[in-house]
Formats: structure tokens, sequence, C-alpha cells
């Protein structure tokens, strides 16, 4: 398996080579967004581990953008000091696969990324569908059959996550983990509290019943006809 990092940092970027290395996998470091640009253009990775904070005038938000615009499906694992919900959602809007913040471990490191190499490439539309359901991230918009849903940004982000692993079963926790901050504090069942919400925005629009309790696990958003 061959991985590109893409760290301006030497010490990080050292520590994540010589880890990825000892996992097994062949690991090039570059820099900066334009050195990656022509990494991505000379070598066919298999995975790329990219920091948020890029020097110069492409972040790697912005790096991400271009990668997925310029039609490369590479599974993208994005790192930041920045772990607020709207920092993740901006970096899965810029069509990041997965994103991590710092500092972590690298085992939950390595693992997400056999993760997303068990998934491959996949092209990820900057609009979900699924049926007559569609969410445009960049626009905040989700709509049913062409009628526009009303949706609080944490509902929004809840139905943002579902849509991008239609027919997976996500786990609360997990969900948790995506759709509110990590040093979240609250109530233990604010997962099913929201799924609750959401299920009546999307009842009250006309939308057919989609989110499937799976007992004892999570939730799965099914493939809509």
């Amino acid at each position: 398996m061959k991985l590109l990092v893409v760290e301006d940092d030497v010490r990080m970027a050292g520590l994540l080579q010589r880890g990825l290395v000892q996992e097994g996998w062949a690991v090039d470091v570059v820099g900066d967004a334009l050195d990656a640009r022509h990494a991505v253009a000379s070598t066919p990775y298999d995975a790329i581990v990219c920091d948020v904070g890029l020097p110069g005038p492409e972040s790697g938000l912005e790096w991400c953008r271009w990668l997925r615009e310029s039609g490369h499906w590479i599974p993208v694992l994005m790192l930041t000091a920045r772990s607020g919900v709207e920092d993740r959602i901006a970096g899965l809007d810029c069509g990041a696969d997965d994103y991590l913040g710092k500092p972590f471990a690298f085992g939950e490191l390595a693992a997400r990324l056999r993760a997303l190499l068990r998934r491959g490439e996949t092209a990820r539309p900057t609009t979900l569908v699924n049926g007559g359901l569609v969410l445009d991230p960049a626009e905040h918009q989700v709509r049913w059959q062409g009628r526009e849903l009303d949706l609080s940004p944490r509902e929004f982000a809840l139905l943002d996550y579902l849509m991008r692993r239609p027919g997976d079963v996500l786990r609360r926790t997990e969900i948790l983990d995506h759709v509110w901050d990590y040093a979240y504090d609250g109530t233990s069942n604010v997962v099913d509290v929201y799924i609750g919400y959401l299920r009546r925005r999307l009842q009250d629009a006309g939308c057919p019943e989609a989110i499937e309790t799976v007992r004892g696990v999570g939730y799965r958003l099914e493939v809509l006809p």
C-alpha cells in the first residue's frame, strides 16, 4: 500500500512516516499543497493523510477541494488542531473522507486509514443524493422531492453524516464523535433525541421512514427509491 503524507511540521511528518512504515505501508512525505499536487499527478496512492494548516496560499482544505475537482477519488484523512463540529463539516464538504483532531493516538489513525482503504476509491459528489432526498453541503440546503426542509444546524450535520454512509449501521458513539464536539459532556441520549427530531422533519416533508433503529447498536439510513 502506498500512502502520501502532506504535513509541513517536520517532527510530525517524521513521526507519521515512521509509524506508518512500521504498519507496513510505503510512505511519501511532502510539506505543502504544490508538492502534493505534483505527487498525486505522478504516483498512484492508495490513501492520503493531509494536514489542514499547510503553509503557502493553499490550505489543506483548498487542496482537498482541488483534488476532488480534478477527478481524484483517493481516500483522504484530514488532520487538524481544530476539532470543532464546524471544522469537521468544512473538511468533509471539501471532499475529505475522515477527519482526525490533534493530538491523536497513532493506533486510531492507523485504524481509520485501514477503514478507508477497505472502502477504496469512491466518487464523492459535492451534492449528496438518496432517492428524492438531496443535501447540498455548500448551500446548506436539504430537499425532499424539491421541497426544502428547514433544519437546525445540528439536524443538518446529523443528516449530512447519515447521507455520507447510506446503508451502513452507525453506532451512537460514532455519530456523537462526528456530529458533536469530542469534549461533549451533555446528556448521553442526545443522539436518540436528535434522530427523533430529524425523523419528524423528514416525515413532515412527506419523506417515508428512512432512518432505521438497529437495536443495541445505533442507526442506519436506508437507501430510498
